[in-house]
């Protein structure tokens, strides 16, 4: 009997062992994908958040100049967009801004707009619900957005110097 005994093949012992190992590293792999995915998601936001300040800078900067630049003691705010595009206010155009900006959170051209007293626009705010990354390390133009929890509270406003000094005045007293 010993003849006819049937011998299994080393190699087919081992079928269940290199199962498991793939298994093992399939699942290794999966998460070294999940973890690289998060990074990548991180960086991009944190990309939109520096391209947010910028295009916010950018309309907080063509809002002061149409309101520093307008003629007379009385100065407004552009009561549209389209004026910061085309201040017609001058006998040559003067272009404050050169296009209307994409929000980066949103990836639409639609932004929350702060009325300023005369009724027009003062400043720009993201429309976005998401919520900050960044809550400190800002330039002293931005500093109001420290601890800011969702982008809509990163408010860019412009005031007149006068204004500011008006309001630090108030307060002291």
């Amino acid at each position: 009997m010993i003849g006819n005994a049937v011998r299994r093949s080393p190699l087919r012992s081992c079928g269940g062992f290199t199962y498991l190992a793939l298994l093992f590293a399939v699942s290794i792999a999966g998460l070294v994908l999940a973890g690289g995915g998060i990074l990548w998601s991180h960086a991009q936001q944190r990309e939109k958040e520096g391209e947010l300040l910028f295009v916010g800078n950018e309309f907080r900067r063509a809002i002061g100049a149409y309101y520093e630049k307008t003629p007379g003691t009385l100065k407004r705010y552009p009561a549209t967009f389209d004026d910061l595009m085309e201040d017609r206010r001058f006998a040559a155009t003067t272009r404050h801004l050169r296009r209307i900006y994409a929000d980066p959170m949103t990836s639409r051209p639609e932004w929350g707009i702060v009325t300023g007293p005369d009724g027009g626009i003062m400043g720009v705010y993201s429309m976005s619900a998401g919520t900050t990354i960044k809550r400190s390390g800002f330039r002293q133009r931005d500093a109001g957005f420290e601890m800011a929890e969702h982008y809509g509270e990163w408010r860019f406003v412009y005031e007149s110097p006068a204004v500011s000094v008006d309001k630090t005045d108030v307060m002291k007293k």
